[in-house]
């Protein structure tokens, strides 16, 4: 296992829920730190790390979020069971009969999401279509709610994480694990950052770690008003449709094919001619990129674009499997590419060249 491999798995491994970024914070504290001229944190808990070589050079911002989706305790029952609250999107089905952990105030605790037996289950009620999310309920293994307060430590409020720990398939070249949304992008920008603080751009490059983009893009919010960029990265997973059941109507993506360059989605249009700058970028070192046009989805670059009087922003990402659940899909490949594609795109974007991006005449 080499040091990225490392850094993937320990990234991914973290418990970080929308809201209780800590420890994620941590190992980017960590990472960026011994790497950068500074290290900082806004108000609401972002992490913002700069390499500058002037600091009047256009600020360039990379951006990839912490958090990834959980729960929340809402309440324990008399009978030591916890009701919960959704943290970020989450199909229903993804829910039924998962491991879970709850990060209270004496250390983690584990739990399932329970389930009826089928042997109980009217035939017709057996889909999952019919487990609705607000049915649903955690099992500790508390005897009564005394019980999971007083000797587990539990209390409403206390966030939820899936269980599940990184795993490389067989062949080493995809890689299997929870929160590669945004985990992923937090890897690529810190690869990114160790290969420009060995080599300063001609720029201001910030990497930004921040909060709560599973709830409404919080923390890209505020920490793009507190860098004040002139040009927006945002560095996320991108939707894989290289599997059953899903079609290119639905998404583009397909694992091993490169990073992809999202041209639409429910928060944001990319700036065109920084579209296009990638793409030249890409071209000249030989990475094929692919396109996503989305119906949905949502990621930081919206609020960094509308920041102040407007700044132009691009969405790279890296083609993930099965988003939003316990167990997700990459590949090594696409993640080197997508970090030489940044890397290449931020030691290129010098005054002139931003100038000319920012420009409409």
């Amino acid at each position: 296992m080499d040091r990225v491999e490392q850094l993937l798995e320990e990234l991914t491994n973290a418990y970080g829920p929308t809201g209780f970024e800590g420890p994620v914070r941590a190992i980017m504290r960590r990472e960026l730190a011994p790497i950068s001229d500074a290290v900082e944190t806004d108000g609401l808990g972002s992490l913002i790390a700069r390499v500058e070589r002037n600091a009047k050079a256009p600020r360039i911002m990379m951006d990839a979020h912490m958090d990834e989706v959980g729960l929340l305790v809402k309440h324990i029952t008399p009978e030591g069971y916890l009701r919960f609250q959704l943290l970020g999107g989450w199909l229903d089905a993804a829910l039924i009969s998962q491991r879970w952990v709850v990060l209270t105030r004496n250390g983690p605790v584990p739990g399932v999401t329970g389930l009826k037996s089928p042997h109980v289950i009217p035939f017709e009620q057996r889909s999952a279509a019919s487990f609705k999310w607000q049915q649903m309920f955690i099992d500790v293994g508390a005897a009564s709610r005394k019980d999971a307060e007083d000797r587990l430590g539990i209390r409403p409020g206390d966030p939820v994480a899936p269980d599940s720990r990184f795993t490389p398939f067989a062949g080493g070249k995809h890689y299997l694990a929870k929160a590669w949304d945004d985990r992923v992008g937090l890897a690529v920008m810190a690869e990114v950052m160790r290969s420009l603080a060995a080599d300063p751009p001609p720029n201001a490059a910030y990497a930004v770690a921040t909060v709560q983009e599973e709830v409404g893009l919080r923390g890209a919010h505020t920490s793009a008003y507190h860098v004040k960029p002139d040009i927006g990265i945002s560095l996320e997973s991108g939707i894989a449709a290289d599997y059953p059941g899903i079609t290119p109507e639905e998404a583009q993506e397909a694992l091993g094919a490169g990073p992809g360059l999202f041209l639409h989605d429910s928060s944001m249009l990319p700036n065109l001619k920084l579209r296009d700058f990638v793409l030249d970028v890409a071209k000249g070192l030989g990475i094929p990129v692919q396109f996503e046009v989305l119906a949905g989805y949502g990621e930081d670059g919206a609020e960094m674009q509308r920041s102040y009087s407007g700044v132009p922003t691009v969405n790279i990402s890296v083609p993930t499997r099965y988003l939003h659940s316990h167990n997700g899909v990459i590949s090594r490949q696409d993640f080197d590419r997508a970090v030489a594609l940044v890397t290449e795109m931020v030691r290129k974007l010098d005054a002139a060249t931003v100038q000319q991006l920012k420009s409409f005449d």
